[in-house]
C-alpha cells in the first residue's frame, strides 16, 4: 500500500492557482515520471531527481492544454508580478531624458518666440507706412524705435543675471514683453508717439534674453557641449524669423493687423508657465535632475562655481585687449543683422517690386538656413575641441567663418538681378554668419565666466547703438541716394576690418 500510494497522481498538479498559498504547494509541485522517478521542482531552484523504487507506472501523455494551464499557474506568484512591474520600470528609467536637453528645448522656443515678436513690426510696418504716409527716413526711426529701450535693457539685464540668476530675468523679461507685443496694435491706431513708446519698451524688456540665455546654458552644459547648445538655442532665435515673416502676412491679410500680436504675446504667456515651474538657474538646485547627469555636468566644466554678486570691476575689463575684440565683433554683428532682419521686406518690395507676400517668403529662407547652419557650427566648434584644438584657436577660426562670409555675400548682393539671386546671397551671408555664434558669443563664458552677463550686457549696448545706426542709416541712405548698394558695401568693409581686429586680440583664455 505504502509503495501503491506513492505512484498515485499528485493532487497539486491539478489545483488551481488559488490552492498555491500552503506552505508545501507554494514552492514544489511533484510529476510523477515514466520510469519511476519523481521531479521536484522548486521556483528559481535546480530540478532534483529522487529515486522512488523500480516499479514503472505508465500514463497517458498528457494533454498540451492541460500542460499549458498547468504552466500557467505557476506563474501566478511573484516572479510574474516582477516581471510585468519591475522591467518596465527599468525600461522607462532606460529611455529617460536628460534635463539638460529639456532646458535647451525651452530655451529654443523661447528665442524663437523673442525674435518673432520683433519681426512681426517689420512686416506689419509696411501697411502702416502706406496708411500713415511714413517717409523712408521715418520708416528707420519707427523700426529703430526697439532699440531704444533695448541699449538700456542690456547692461542691466546682465548685471541682473549675474546676481539673480537667468530663471529668474528670463521670466520677467517674457511677461514684460509679451505684453508690449499685444499692446503694440492699440498703440499705432493711438499715436505715433505711443507706437514708439510701446516698441521702445519692448526692447527693454527683451534686452535680458541674451544674457539670461548664454548664463544659463553655462550652468546647464558641461564646456564640449556648450556650442551645440547656443546653437540649438540660437536655431529657436532665427527661426523666429522664418515664423514671423511667414505667418504675419497671411494674418494681417485675412484676420487683420491685431491678429499676429495677440497670437505671440499668447504663445510667450504660455512658454511662462513651463518656464516658471519646470527650470532653474542652476542644475544643483533642479529637483528633476538626476545625480548621474548633475555629476557629468559638474565633471565637464573648466571655469570655477560663480556665486559673487559682487560688482564687475568696469575699470579691468575695458583695459583687456580680448574685451574689446568682443565688443567689436557684437556691433559688427549687429550692424549687418538689423540691417537685414528691419529691411529686408521693404528691399525686395524696393528693389525688385515683388508684393508683401513674396517679400516676405524671399525673407524667410535665409532665416530658415541660418538656424540649420548655427547648430551645425556650434557641433563643428566641439568636435574641434574634443579633438584636442586649443579654444583660442576654435573660436577664431569660427568667427573669420562667420564675418567673412557675409562681407563678399553683400558686396555681391550689390550686383543681383533678380530677386531669387539677391535671396540665395542673402541666404549664404546669413548661413554663414551664424558661425560667429561659435566664436564671441561663446567667448564672454571663455574669458570672464564670473562676470559673462555683465560683459554680455555691455558688448550687446554697443551692438545696440550700432544697430540704431545701421538701421536709421539705411532709411537715409535710400531716400538719398534710391538704392541699397553703398550701405552694403559700408557694412561688408565692416565685417573685413573686425575679423582682423578679432583675429589680433581674442583669446579662449581666462582672464578674468
Amino acid at each position: 500500500m505504502a509503495t501503491e500510494s506513492l505512484f498515485l497522481p499528485s493532487s497539486s498538479s491539478t489545483k488551481s492557482c488559488s490552492s498555491l498559498s500552503s506552505p508545501q504547494s507554494r514552492w514544489t509541485k511533484s510529476r510523477t515520471a515514466n520510469l519511476g522517478f519523481r521531479r521536484t521542482v522548486g521556483l528559481g531552484k535546480p530540478v532534483k531527481w529522487e529515486s522512488l523504487g523500480l516499479t514503472s507506472s505508465r500514463r497517458k501523455p498528457e494533454d498540451p492544454i492541460s500542460k499549458k494551464k498547468q504552466r500557467g499557474a505557476a506563474r501566478c506568484t511573484a516572479e510574474g508580478i516582477e516581471r510585468r512591474i519591475l522591467i518596465p520600470r527599468e525600461a522607462s528609467a532606460a529611455v529617460r531624458i536628460p534635463e539638460r536637453f529639456k532646458v535647451v528645448a525651452l530655451m529654443a522656443c523661447v528665442m524663437c518666440l523673442c525674435n518673432a515678436d520683433r519681426v512681426v513690426m517689420s512686416v506689419a510696418v509696411v501697411p502702416l507706412a502706406d496708411k500713415l504716409g511714413w517717409s523712408s527716413s521715418f520708416l528707420g526711426v519707427v523700426q529703430s524705435s526697439f532699440l531704444w529701450g533695448y541699449i538700456f535693457s542690456s547692461v542691466i539685464g546682465g548685471a541682473l543675471v549675474d546676481k539673480y540668476g537667468g530663471k529668474r530675468v528670463m521670466a520677467w523679461g517674457v511677461a514684460f514683453w509679451s505684453l508690449a507685443t499685444l499692446l503694440t496694435p492699440w498703440a499705432a491706431n493711438h499715436s505715433t508717439v505711443a507706437l514708439l513708446a510701446v516698441r521702445a519698451f519692448f526692447g527693454l524688456a527683451e534686452g535680458v534674453a541674451l544674457p539670461s540665455m548664454s548664463t544659463i546654458l553655462s550652468r546647464w552644459f558641461p564646456g564640449h557641449e556648450r556650442a551645440s547648445a547656443v546653437g540649438i538655442s540660437m536655431a529657436g532665435f532665427h527661426l523666429g524669423n522664418v515664423v514671423g515673416l511667414i505667418l504675419t502676412p497671411i494674418m494681417l491679410s485675412t484676420i487683420g493687423i491685431v491678429a499676429p500680436f495677440v497670437l505671440f504675446s499668447s504663445l510667450g504667456l504660455l512658454w511662462l508657465s513651463s518656464w516658471v515651474y519646470n527650470v532653474t538657474s542652476d542644475p544643483k538646485d533642479s529637483s528633476f535632475i538626476s545625480k548621474s547627469e548633475l555629476r557629468s555636468i559638474q565633471a565637464g566644466k573648466t571655469d570655477p562655481p560663480t556665486t559673487s554678486a559682487e560688482l564687475p570691476p568696469i575699470g579691468l575689463l575695458f583695459s583687456k585687449l580680448p574685451t574689446w575684440a568682443i565688443i567689436f565683433a557684437n556691433v559688427t554683428n549687429n550692424w549687418g543683422y538689423f540691417v537685414l532682419l528691419s529691411w529686408m521686406p521693404v528691399y525686395f518690395k524696393t528693389v525688385f517690386n515683388v508684393n508683401l507676400k513674396q517679400a516676405a517668403w524671399f525673407s524667410a529662407v535665409p532665416w530658415g538656413t541660418m538656424a540649420v547652419s548655427g547648430y551645425i557650427a556650434g557641433a563643428i566648434s566641439d568636435s574641434l575641441i574634443k579633438a584636442g584644438y586649443s579654444i583660442t584657436s576654435v573660436r577664431k577660426i569660427m568667427q573669420s567663418i562667420g564675418f567673412i562670409g557675409p562681407g563678399v555675400s553683400l558686396l555681391c548682393l550689390n550686383f543681383a538681378k533678380s530677386p531669387e539671386i539677391a535671396a540665395l546671397l542673402m541666404t549664404a551671408a546669413l548661413s554663414l554668419s551664424s558661425f560667429s555664434q561659435a566664436g564671441f558669443l561663446l567667448n564672454m563664458q571663455d574669458i570672464a565666466p564670473q562676470y559673462a552677463g555683465f560683459l554680455h550686457g555691455i558688448s550687446n549696448s554697443a551692438g545696440t547703438l550700432a544697430a540704431i545706426i545701421s538701421t536709421i542709416g539705411t532709411g537715409y541712405f535710400v531716400q538719398r541716394l534710391g538704392s541699397f548698394q553703398a550701405f552694403l558695401s559700408v557694412t561688408a568693409c565692416l565685417y573685413f576690418i573686425t575679423t582682423i581686429f578679432w583675429n589680433l586680440f581674442a583669446t579662449g583664455e581666462r582672464v578674468f
